[in-house]
C-alpha cells in the first residue's frame, strides 16, 4: 500500500532589532554572560507593562509583503498560557486570531514558469516574544535558566500542509533563510538558534477516503529540535518511515510532539500535542489594537529590495549563467553584489566571457576565502582587480595556471594583477621560437618520455607538457605546448 505524505512547517526566526520585543533591553544573541540583558519586564515581574517594538512589527510586515501576504488592517497581541521554566510570566505574548500577515506564498525551485517550479502557500506570519534559554549542565541534577533571550522578537511563519517530501521541506526552509537575510530582518543562523524549524508530518493511504472522525490528511505529528537543513530532511524521512511502519502493523499513529535526536538519527516522543484551546488564548489587555494605514504599507512595500528568486532569474538572463551557478551567487547577498560589481567592471574593460568570470569566482576565489565573507576586512581583492585578471585570461595574455597563482598573490596582498605579473615574470610567452626552444630542452632532458610517446603512449605527452609548464612557471599555455611538442616529436 502506497502512502501519501503531507508536511507543514512552522518556522521561527529571531529578529535583529536593537532592543527586545516589549522592553528596552539590548537584543544581543551573542551575549555569553547569563542574565545580563534583562529587566523587570522581560523577567515577568508583577505590575510591569509591555511596550511593543515598532521596528520588530515593521520587519514582520516587510516579510509579509515579500511573501505576497495580505497585511492586516487591524491586528492585536494575545496571551498564550502555559507553564514551563523558560517562560518567566507563565504566559507568552503572541498572536492568535488576528496575525499581522495571512496568505501569501514562497516559490522554491527553478524560476517561475520553468519545469520543477513550486509555490508553497503560507497560512500566516505573526510576531511573538522568545522564551528564555534552558541549560542542562552535564552530570548535574538541575537545570539553569538564562533570561537574555527572554522577550527577543520572534517571527513565526506557518505554511499550509502541502509540502510533499523531506527534500522539498528543506528547500523551503533554505529559501526562506535567504529571503530573511535579503530583507535584513534576521541573520537566521540555525547553528545559533536564530532560525528554528518544526515539521508537522502525517501520511495517508493513497486512494482511500477518510473514515468518519478521521482527518483526510492523516494523524499529525510535530517534530521539534530541527536546527539545520540536514536535520529537517533527515527527521522528516525518519518520521514518514516510522508512521508507515505503524500503519502497516495495524496500529494507529498517535498525535504528539516528538523531538529529533541528531546523533541517533531518530525522533523520540516528548508529549501529547496540545490544541489551541489548551493554551487558553485571550487578548493581551496591556497592549492596544494595532492599525496599519494603506500609506504605511505602501512605504514599506517600496523599501522591499530585489528578492532572491527574481535576482536568480535576472542573473541567468543578464549574465548568461546556468541555474546552479546563479543560485550559488544569490545564496549570499554580499557574494551576488560582488559578482555584479565585478561583471560591470569586466564589461567596461571589454570582457565578454561572463561564465569564465563566474567560474573563477565560485571555484578559485571562494576556495581562498574558505567560508569567509567578501565584505570582511581581510578580503583584499577588489572587483576592479578581479575583473582585470579575468580579462587577461580571456585575452590569453596569461594561462589558467598563471591566473590561479596571480589570484593567490592578489588575495594575500591586494595588489593589482599587472603588477604581480610583471614582478613575478608570469606573462604568457608569445614568442614561438622561445616556446620551441623550451620544448626541445624538455625533450632532451626527458628522452624516455619522448620515445614512449612515439610508441603510442599518450600519457607521456601529458608528462612533457607538465614539464614545459613547470619550466616556464605556467607562462606557456598547455594547448600551445601540446601543439609544439607534437610538431617536434612527429615532424
Amino acid at each position: 500500500m502506497k502512502y501519501i505524505p503531507t508536511i507543514g512547517l512552522e518556522i521561527h526566526a529571531e529578529l535583529n532589532t536593537k532592543s527586545k520585543m516589549f522592553c528596552s533591553c539590548f537584543n544581543d544573541p551573542q551575549e555569553k554572560n547569563p542574565n545580563v540583558n534583562v529587566c523587570p519586564i522581560c523577567l515577568g515581574h508583577p505590575g510591569t507593562l509591555p511596550v511593543p517594538n515598532e521596528a520588530a512589527i515593521q520587519k514582520v510586515l516587510r516579510v509579509g509583503l515579500a511573501l505576497n501576504c495580505t497585511i492586516a488592517e487591524h491586528s492585536k497581541f494575545d496571551r498564550k498560557n502555559y507553564f514551563y521554566p523558560d517562560l518567566p510570566k507563565g504566559y507568552q505574548i503572541s498572536q492568535y486570531d488576528m496575525p499581522l500577515c495571512t496568505g501569501g506564498f514562497l516559490q522554491i525551485g527553478p524560476p517561475v514558469g520553468e519545469a520543477g517550479e513550486r509555490r508553497i502557500n503560507i497560512t500566516r506570519v505573526h510576531l511573538e516574544e522568545d522564551t528564555a534559554r534552558l541549560m542542562h549542565p552535564a552530570g548535574a541534577a538541575h537545570s539553569l535558566v538564562d533570561f537574555n533571550r527572554a522577550g527577543v522578537p520572534l517571527m513565526e511563519l506557518v505554511t499550509e500542509p502541502e509540502i510533499t517530501s523531506a527534500k522539498e521541506a528543506a528547500a523551503f526552509a533554505q529559501e526562506l533563510q535567504i529571503l530573511l537575510r535579503y530583507l535584513e530582518v534576521s541573520d537566521a543562523d540555525m547553528e545559533k538558534g536564530q532560525m528554528r524549524v518544526e515539521a508537522n508530518v502525517s501520511i495517508r493511504k493513497e486512494g482511500l477516503p477518510a473514515q468518519a472522525g478521521e482527518s483526510a490528511l492523516g494523524t499529525k505529528v510535530e517534530v521539534k529540535n530541527l536546527n539545520s537543513f540536514r536535520s529537517v530532511e533527515q527527521a522528516i524521512i525518519f518520521e514518514l518511515k516510522r508512521q508507515e511502519e505503524i500503519l502497516e502493523s495495524g496500529s494507529k499513529v498517535v498525535q504528539e510532539t516528538r523531538g529529533w535526536d541528531d546523533k541517533k538519527g531518530e525522533t523520540y516522543s516528548q508529549r501529547e500535542k496540545e490544541e489551541a484551546h489548551d493554551y487558553r488564548y485571550f487578548p493581551e489587555p496591556d497592549i492596544p489594537l494595532l492599525s496599519f494605514s494603506a500609506e504605511e504599507i505602501s512605504r514599506l512595500r517600496q523599501g522591499i529590495p530585489e528578492l532572491p528568486q527574481a535576482r536568480r532569474s535576472r542573473f541567468m538572463e543578464e549574465y548568461g549563467i546556468p541555474l546552479k551557478e546563479a543560485s550559488f551567487l544569490v545564496q549570499e547577498r554580499d557574494l551576488g553584489d560582488y559578482y555584479e560589481k565585478t561583471a560591470s567592471e569586466f564589461k567596461e574593460l571589454g570582457g565578454t566571457n561572463l561564465k569564465l568570470l563566474c567560474n573563477y569566482l565560485i571555484s578559485d576565489l571562494l576556495g581562498l576565502l574558505q567560508g569567509r565573507s567578501v565584505k570582511g576586512k581581510e578580503f583584499l581583492v577588489t572587483p576592479e582587480n578581479f575583473a582585470e585578471l579575468i580579462l587577461l585570461l580571456e585575452q590569453q595574455k596569461i594561462t589558467s595556471n598563471v591566473a590561479k597563482q596571480v589570484l593567490k598573490k592578489m588575495f594575500a596582498t591586494g595588489a593589482d594583477p599587472d603588477h604581480i605579473i610583471e614582478e613575478s615574470g608570469f606573462a604568457q610567452i608569445q614568442d614561438v621560437s622561445e616556446i620551441e626552444r623550451i620544448a626541445k630542452e624538455t625533450i632532451a632532458v626527458n628522452l624516455k618520455a619522448a620515445e614512449d610517446f612515439k610508441k603510442g603512449k599518450i600519457a607521456a605527452l601529458q608528462f612533457l607538457i607538465g614539464k614545459m609548464t613547470a619550466v616556464s612557471k605556467g607562462a606557456i599555455d598547455p594547448e600551445t605546448a601540446d601543439k609544439v611538442l607534437r610538431q617536434i616529436l612527429t615532424g
